[in-house]
């Protein structure tokens, strides 16, 4: 499983000093968190704690709940320093475009957001999220009556099969490929299928038009297959109305907002889908006449403009791209500002890969752990306000995520010396030479002295490698680099246990540009990942998945987790509804309402 385009681009902007909170400031919040830190989410309440179940067929019915103090009308204003790489949903893979996507792209299964950020995977174009009567092998959905594409035809089975086998063709190779992959048992699908363009259809997806169902027989057991089905990359395509490779410019909606124009690099505008029927959809309301995003300015121009507020910049919000470093200070020490902002963990993880078939002593690998100085690492990149601490493979998204603590590390987050001593002691590695790979960047340049510092502290000796960003996955990524701890991140796709497990521990996926970057090949591990991904209990698979994270993290000790990473935006004085999205680290466009 390759890193996915979402994954990259945040951990890229991530290493290049990009929109994250990395100087030192005050968050000024009030909720203390589990390490220590103070952190809010949008509207001055608690941030979510990563809360996600399987909704019920009730969850499943529209219309979706109000957002309170909600009216409709007026124009939403949306600032992000790039445009959208891909508009047609097969090609997307990008929580930019994902988050955007939403407005008029509707899948099988999507997340119903409650105002304190827990989720529900919903029926989205199905009455319900699936039905699986052999523990995941086949999955059955039911279309919702009403449904229609913006130009009144009705929305098919046909359709939602359209956009699945669109999947397969040789344009929309930027997309997701877990329900292709799922569906013909190779990575190498487009071997076995082209896509429906020659007329032929996946025996493995099976269509009933007069009951509305659609069927997916899987080559093996799935159960979180309907967590799959939520990407945009299985949104519906009208078989009709598919330009194929002129799609991505003038896809067709099924939401409740429509492209009505868009200036490459410059602004697109989505205005109401008078065929959208709310009745049908659980997840979106529909309060603002249209919305215009704006694209050029970058995080610190867009900031200065927020802080401005005015004229239509009042209507405006951070699309994407948060709070720059030069601001954060000003903007959350400022009590009406800080009123005007909406801040989330970033999905997944930022960790230290060590490298376990150069490191093979697993108390070496534990001494690094209780050495490394998350305290000091934190504070380089903002202190609290930038994240929070983390201590385990799965993060706080992840239905299961337990707060496992296996090394101590929010007690003595600056690092243990004396411990990491007395295990290298033990494994008589006393002076153990460790070679650290980083991406150049300001920050990482001020991060590896505080690392180097903590690591001769618990008796290492340390070379330093850094690596130009742009070729930085590159080279970690090789089987055979010289590196022993590398930094790394990885965010998943969906909100499952398997999403992180599957592509960082999984022997099977160690090859060069794969993302087991520390080369973990255990039996017991693999043999976990293939159990848990066929429990079929989505609350037993998370305590599973939280029991292997624990086990690898005591037992193997594969990684230094570092951060859940947090991003801060601001918005106009006339915006109401702003949150954070658990899943694409946006706002939520469609709870957006102007205000009075």
């Amino acid at each position: 499983m390759s890193l996915s385009r979402r994954n990259f681009v945040i951990a890229t902007s991530v290493a290049a000093g990009g929109s994250m909170v990395l100087t030192a400031c005050s968050s000024g919040s009030s909720s203390t968190g589990k390490d220590g830190s103070k952190s809010k989410g949008h509207g001055g309440t608690d941030k979510y704690t990563g809360s996600v179940v399987v909704g019920t067929k009730e969850d499943s019915t529209g219309p979706a709940p109000e957002v309170p103090g909600a009216k409709k009308g007026g124009t939403i204003r949306g600032i992000a320093p790039d445009d959208f790489s891909h508009l047609d949903p097969q090609r997307i893979y990008f929580s930019w475009n994902s988050a955007v996507g939403d407005l008029f792209i509707r899948c099988l299964t999507g997340y119903k957001i409650a105002a304190d950020g827990s989720m529900k995977l919903v029926g989205d174009l199905a009455t319900d999220a699936g039905t699986t009567k052999d523990g995941g092998k086949t999955w059955e959905f039911t279309l919702k009556d009403g449904l229609k594409w913006e130009d009144g035809k009705e929305l098919t089975v046909e359709d939602v099969r359209h956009g699945i086998e669109r999947g397969f063709a040789s344009f929309t190779t930027e997309g997701a490929g877990y329900a292709q992959q799922a569906l013909t048992g190779t990575t190498d699908f487009r071997g076995k299928y082209k896509g429906p363009y020659g007329g032929k259809h996946l025996d493995s997806v099976v269509t009933d038009k007069a009951a509305k169902t659609i069927t997916f027989k899987l080559v093996e057991a799935r159960p979180d297959f309907n967590f799959t089905l939520a990407m945009s990359s299985y949104g519906a395509v009208p078989v009709k109305g598919d330009s194929k490779e002129k799609y991505d410019k003038d896809p067709v909606s099924a939401g409740p907002y429509r492209i009505k124009s868009h200036s490459v690099d410059k602004s697109m505008t989505l205005v109401r889908n008078e065929h959208w029927d709310p009745n049908t959809d659980a997840i979106r309301t529909a309060y603002p006449d249209q919305f215009v995003y704006e694209f050029g300015p970058e995080s610190l121009q867009a900031t200065d403009r927020l802080i401005a507020d005015s004229g239509d910049d009042q209507y405006a919000v951070m699309a994407y791209s948060g709070v720059p470093a030069e601001r954060i200070q000003k903007v959350l020490t400022d009590a009406e500002l800080k009123k005007r902002t909406f801040n989330g963990l970033l999905t997944g993880i930022y960790y230290y890969a060590i490298n376990t078939k150069r490191i093979t002593d697993v108390k070496v690998r534990q001494a690094l752990i209780h050495a490394w100085p998350l305290e000091q690492i934190r504070k380089i990149y903002g202190g609290p306000s930038a994240g929070d601490y983390a201590t385990s493979i799965l993060s706080p998204d992840i239905m299961g995520y337990a707060k496992d603590d296996v090394y101590g590390k929010l007690k003595k987050p600056q690092g243990d010396p004396e411990k990491a001593k007395a295990l290298l002691k033990e494994a008589g590695k006393e002076g153990q030479k460790i070679v650290y790979a980083f991406p150049q960047s300001n920050t990482y340049d001020k991060t590896k002295v505080v690392i180097e510092n903590a690591l001769k502290a618990a008796g290492f000796e340390v070379v330093l490698k850094p690596m130009e960003s742009t070729s930085y996955y590159d080279g970690i990524q090789k089987i055979d680099n010289k590196f022993d701890v590398m930094w790394f991140g990885w965010s998943p796709d969906w909100p499952t246990g398997y999403t992180l497990m599957q592509p960082l521990f999984d022997g099977g996926t160690i090859a060069d540009g794969a993302n087991n970057i520390s080369q973990l090949n255990v039996d017991w591990v693999n043999e976990a990942i293939k159990k848990n991904v066929t429990i079929a209990d989505p609350v037993e698979a998370g305590k599973a998945w939280a029991a292997l994270d624990k086990r690898i993290m005591t037992e193997e000790a594969p990684i230094i987790p570092e951060t859940f990473q947090r991003r801060f935006y601001l918005y106009g004085s006339k915006v109401g509804g702003a949150m954070f999205h658990p899943l694409w680290s946006s706002a939520v466009f469609y709870k957006l309402f102007v205000k009075a």
